[in-house]
């Protein structure tokens, strides 16, 4: 399987640049972590490998199956086997979590999985992730709560099993039970063909989902590359030792 190869990428927004030239590579089989500062570009990052217009690719490349995403239309970069766990996930009035699943991953089969089947598989999954059956019927994180929308945001990526797995500050706002549960749900899906790319602040996530490689993200640019050693070093000095 081909990697996520970023190449000296620079994102603006309303003119504004924010990401200035960032390099980065994701195997698949691997977890790659992202840390730095607020206002570093991390999320800037995730929405822009996912193709929100909002954020202009001035210049750079982003690889992924040998062909360049940032010319691949949002679902289209889905369909290749891109996924992107929310920081704020939406709520979807009128829709419901198990049609919107269905729906997803039919569009993803050559046969469409039989509705009985696909109710045992997210009643399953649903319940590895703590999940009362009843979210399956209701909308899209309608009245879910914050620890709700993100095992929510979880178990799509286990109904999906996308080969690319983007996650946008799934910890923030999670209690220790609940990051448990999510990271729990991660690790589930780790495997030799499926990276991820998991974007925090906190060294504490990565307590349960051990990185392969962690950088340091200041300015729109990796500043620093190493093993999960320099989370550790960062929860101790902060982000202001690391030179730039």
């Amino acid at each position: 399987m081909s990697p996520l190869v970023i190449d000296s990428l620079h994102v603006s927004v309303d003119d504004k640049e924010i990401l200035k030239g960032l390099s980065l590579t994701v195997p698949t089989g691997e977890v790659h972590a992202i840390m730095g500062p607020n206002g570093s570009g991390k999320s800037t990052l995730a929405v822009t490998l996912m193709g929100h217009p909002k954020y202009r690719v001035t210049s750079g490349t982003a690889m992924f199956d040998d062909q360049d995403i940032l010319k691949l239309s949002p679902d289209a970069r889905s369909k290749l086997g891109l996924f992107l766990s929310f920081q704020y996930p939406q709520e979807v009035a009128g829709v419901s979590l198990g049609n919107f699943l269905r729906t997803a991953l039919n569009v993803r089969r050559k046969e469409p999985m039989a509705v009985p089947e696909f109710y045992t598989l997210i009643q399953q999954k649903a319940e590895q992730m703590g999940m009362d059956e009843d979210f399956i019927t209701r909308g899209i994180n309608e009245n879910f709560s914050g620890g709700e929308k993100k095992r929510a945001e979880i178990l799509q990526m286990m109904i999906l099993e996308p080969r690319m797995c983007i996650l946008d500050e799934t910890d923030s706002g999670l209690d220790i039970d609940a990051l448990k549960i999510v990271a729990d749900g991660v690790n589930s899906l780790r495997s030799p063909d499926r990276g991820f790319l998991v974007i925090t602040h906190y060294q504490r996530l990565l307590n349960y989902i051990k990185p392969d490689v962690v950088h340091v993200l200041i300015d729109g640019k990796i500043v620093r590359t190493g093993g999960a050693e320099v989370a550790m070093e960062l929860e101790v000095s902060g982000y202001e030792t690391i030179p730039t």
